[in-house]
């Protein structure tokens, strides 16, 4: 906890390492329930989409965790301050432009009820950060409850097949493991995190050869039975950053900032090639195709992006709401409706791409503020590449994935997504980290509290 020297020599802050596990155990709790069903019903999962309502359980966690989050930010209000000024400000930008967005929600009811769960994941990344501190923490805490869920979706599916495997005909499910996850694409998304992690830890030297051999096993299997085409493809080029940035020539690794800002770039106007912003869009199209092992439609997804295209031309600027428009399921006399009958019946659930997703909810003011993010995101990593240079990897390693995967998956800022949570987790880390070097330098290294010196 921050407080101002009482006298030359007093030390200004102070490490403060108490309730390290309930803090742990707090994003295990949030990550779990971003994983699974609700209700843990994987014989009742159909279709996209997310339940109508939550059951009591799952209400009561995520009040446990709204509360408890908000009562660490209260009890640490002072280094909460410090943390806002080091936070990536186009985070809270999106956050409070979703909250306005119930004014114009076309569904206002559901837009507060997935702002609810926005604030509480925000919140607890907040917390998360606030106390029990140390460079490490975020892998630290997410490699081995992502490593659980990893391995429990593999003897989930040995024990109970009909459950964890997909039984549909369509081609890209039929056979696809979904494991402790809702869909394949999830389990797909899950997997390319455990790998993320498990290779950063072996690349940085923070874990052993034998538990990252296990480690990447276990994630690499669930990768390959989820059938993620997309996933698969985040993960290799991911994989292949960190080992240049980590392990590769030392020429190499001095041009690692400008490789950087480069390949942002070019994800990014990926990404706005795809929206239809930029000239070219087929031949894009075509070689996104390709590297993901999809036909050239992009497994139907270019017909849902015309349609929601049209839509987002009725409210263009401030979108139709935070998650206002995809119900749980196809419901008559919604907008969102207007895909069974132009798609034969069939609902898709998501647009199937995070970019045009944040558009139709909050605009192409909303567009702005997430590039602003994602600029931001990158900008700081790049900042902390000098004093923490693999931690400054893994944030931009689990930047690209994001970028990558929200191109034919709808994940950036999606309550239903366990990649929004990770990636709140992540900026609120890079932010702790900034402001840990910034006390450093003016107060010099923290020093134990009385009670870790034994003097209370």
């Amino acid at each position: 906890m921050i407080s101002a020297p009482s006298h030359p020599g007093t030390p200004a802050w102070a490490i403060d390492d108490r309730h390290s596990t309930a803090l742990a155990a707090m994003v295990w709790v949030l990550i779990v329930l971003m994983i699974v069903p609700e209700g843990l019903d994987y014989a009742g999962l159909a279709g996209a989409g997310a339940p109508s309502a939550a059951g009591a359980v799952s209400r009561a966690l995520w009040l446990a965790l709204l509360g408890t989050s908000a009562l660490v930010i209260a009890w640490r209000a002072g280094l909460a301050w410090l943390l806002a000024g080091t936070l990536n400000p186009f985070l809270l930008i999106l956050v409070a432009l979703a909250l306005a967005s119930l004014a114009w929600s076309i569904d206002a009811s559901l837009s507060a009820r997935r702002l609810a769960r926005m604030v509480t994941i925000v919140g607890t990344g907040i917390a998360f950060v606030l106390m029990a501190w140390h460079a490490r923490r975020l892998q630290e805490v997410v490699r081995p409850v992502l490593t659980l869920m990893l391995l429990g979706s593999l003897v989930f599916g040995i024990l109970f097949p009909a459950l964890a495997i997909h039984q549909e005909v369509a081609a890209e499910l039929q056979g696809a493991w979904r494991g402790l996850a809702n869909h394949k694409n999830g389990l797909g998304a899950l997997a390319c995190f455990g790998v993320i992690f498990w290779c950063h830890g072996w690349l940085s030297g923070e874990v052993r050869t034998p538990a990252a051999l296990f480690g990447v096993g276990v994630s690499a299997a669930c990768l390959v039975l989820s059938r993620s085409s997309t996933s698969m493809a985040a993960t290799v080029f991911v994989v292949l950053f960190m080992a240049a940035a980590l392990r590769g020539p030392v020429a190499l690794r001095r041009w690692l900032p400008t490789g950087v800002v480069l390949l942002t770039a070019l994800l990014l106007l990926y990404a706005l090639a795809i929206l239809g912003l930029i000239p070219g869009l087929g031949t894009l199209l075509a070689s996104l195709a390709g590297l993901t092992g999809k036909d050239t439609t992009l497994t139907g997804r270019t017909e849902i992006w015309w349609i929601l295209a049209e839509h987002i031309e009725l409210r263009p600027f401030f979108g139709s709401g935070y998650a206002a428009y995809w119900t749980a399921g196809p419901m008559l006399g919604t907008e969102s409706h207007e895909f069974v009958r132009r798609m034969q019946g069939f609902y898709p659930g998501s647009a199937h791409n995070g970019y045009l997703e944040i558009v139709n909810d909050l605009g192409w003011v909303g567009l702005a503020a997430l590039l602003g993010y994602a600029a931001m995101h990158v900008r700081q990593s790049l900042q902390l590449l000098r004093p923490e240079r693999s931690q400054a990897v893994l944030y931009i390693a689990l930047f690209f994935q994001q970028a990558i995967t929200n191109l034919s998956e709808s994940h950036w800022f999606s309550v239903l997504s366990v990649d929004f949570v990770i990636m709140t987790l992540a900026s609120t880390a890079l932010a702790r980290s900034l402001l840990e070097h910034r006390l450093r330098g003016a107060f010099g290294d923290p020093v134990p509290q009385a009670w870790r010196a034994g003097t209370a």
